[in-house]
C-alpha cells in the first residue's frame, strides 16, 4: 500500500453557513444585525463590555439550537480524517463546534471558540457552555479574575500559528473550503502550500479573493461538492 499523503483542510463561513449560521460577509459588514467594530475588537470589548459580552452570550445560544446541525460537508471531512488519522489537519476560522460535532479531532481553530471562555488574567482557556459577563470570575486566579470570550477578535493574532505552519510545511495536498481569501493570514495559507509543491483545491460557492492561486478550483455548495470531492479523494487513496 501508497503511503498516505498529508492532507492540510482550511474551512471558513461558507461550510457553516448550510447548518444555519450567518458571517458578516453575507450581509454588509454586520454579524448576527451587530456592526462589527462594536463586537468584534478588542476597543469594543474596553468601551462596551457588556455589549460584546452579550453578542457572543446570543451566538453561543444560537450554536445550541436544534435546527443548528453539522452538514454532509462536515461529515465528509471528518470520514476523509477518519481514514488518513495523523496524516489530517483541519484548520478552521469558524468559531463553532461543528467539526468537532461531526467527528473531527484533529482540529485547529484559528479564530477561538464559542463554546470556552478566556481568563483575564491568565489567558487560559476553559470549555464554557453558558451565559458569562464581566461579573462571572475564573477558577483558576487568586483572586479570580473575569473573563472574557475566547475569540481572536479584528487586530489580534490567530491561535495555533506555529503548529498551522508546521503543518503545512510537510503537505502534499492543501483543500479550501468555504472560504473568502479575504482575511489574513488565513488567505495566504495557500501561498506557503504552493511554494513546498502540495497540490491545491479551491472548494467554494464562488470563486474567492485567492482562487488564482490554486491548482483546481470546484464551485458550488459545500455539501455537495465537498462529499463529492472527498469520495472521489478516498476512491483514489484506497485504489492505490
Amino acid at each position: 500500500m501508497t503511503s498516505l499523503p498529508n492532507i492540510v483542510v482550511l474551512t471558513g463561513a461558507g461550510i457553516s453557513a448550510e447548518s444555519g449560521l450567518k458571517t458578516f460577509r453575507d450581509s454588509g459588514g454586520l454579524w448576527e444585525n451587530f456592526p462589527i467594530e462594536d463586537v468584534a475588537t478588542p476597543e469594543a470589548f474596553s468601551t462596551n463590555p457588556d455589549l460584546v459580552y452579550e453578542f457572543y452570550n446570543l451566538r453561543r445560544r444560537q450554536l445550541k439550537q436544534q435546527t443548528v446541525q453539522p452538514n454532509l460537508a462536515h461529515l465528509a471531512l471528518a470520514e476523509l480524517e477518519g481514514y488518513l488519522g495523523d496524516n489530517f489537519t483541519l484548520i478552521t476560522q469558524n468559531v463553532d463546534d461543528l467539526h468537532e460535532r461531526a467527528g473531527s479531532q484533529r482540529v485547529l481553530h484559528m479564530h477561538g471558540t464559542l463554546r470556552s471562555a478566556r481568563c483575564l488574567t491568565s489567558g487560559k482557556a476553559i470549555p464554557w457552555e453558558n451565559d458569562f459577563d464581566a461579573q462571572t470570575l475564573c477558577q483558576c486566579c487568586t483572586p479570580k479574575s473575569a473573563m472574557r470570550p475566547d475569540i481572536v477578535w479584528f487586530g489580534e493574532l490567530p491561535m495555533h500559528m506555529d503548529e498551522i505552519y508546521q503543518k503545512l510545511s510537510h503537505a502534499d495536498v492543501f483543500i479550501s473550503v468555504g472560504t473568502s481569501g479575504q482575511v489574513y493570514p488565513a488567505a495566504g495559507l495557500v501561498e506557503l502550500a504552493n511554494n513546498v509543491g502540495a497540490d491545491t483545491i479551491e472548494l467554494n460557492l464562488e470563486a474567492g479573493d485567492q482562487h488564482t492561486n490554486f491548482n483546481q478550483s470546484i464551485y458550488g455548495k459545500a455539501s455537495q461538492v465537498v462529499p463529492q470531492f472527498v469520495h472521489t479523494l478516498l476512491t483514489s487513496l484506497k485504489d492505490k
